[in-house]
């Protein structure tokens, strides 16, 4: 659920990769000529307020009891797109999260610091969300080299 969430939230890339309509079509409404280059806005789909509750807000249990996958099947979560032009490493990337997430969560004790404290957050890649927290290893230093 928290990757799930950590997904919607920071897609790998806010666009998919650009389409072009094979014939003229109506899509919600407006005229897609045929040759329109088009591009899937996956912030906003991921933003949806139709579908989202508090979009803006990391809720991991949104997705608890909940069969919405990664996979774009329903359309609601895309982060590695759908369909034939899906990302082809999809299998990979998750598998390499989750056992990133695995080896974090195993060899360190996490404590989540005071919102005033003293810790500095500027954030150099000027976007994604700050979380401070403090890790403390605690299994021995082979583990970590």
């Amino acid at each position: 659920a928290a990757i799930k969430e950590s997904l919607r939230l920071g897609p790998p890339t806010p666009l998919l990769a650009l389409r072009e309509s094979i014939e003229d079509c109506q899509v919600g409404g407006f005229c897609v000529p045929a040759g329109t280059k088009l591009l899937v806005n996956l912030w906003k789909i991921h933003h949806d307020l139709r579908v989202w509750a508090d979009p803006d807000q990391f809720q991991p249990e949104r997705f608890l009891g909940s069969n919405v996958n990664v996979q774009g099947l329903d359309f609601q979560l895309l982060p590695f797109g759908s369909g034939r032009r899906m990302c082809p490493a999809i299998s990979f990337a998750l598998r390499v999260v989750h056992i990133a997430l695995a080896r974090l969560l195993q060899g360190f004790d996490m404590k989540l610091l005071a919102a005033d404290s003293s810790f500095d957050d500027d954030n150099p890649l000027g976007f994604g969300t700050t979380l401070n927290v403090l890790l403390a290893p605690r299994l021995p230093q082979a583990f970590y080299g």
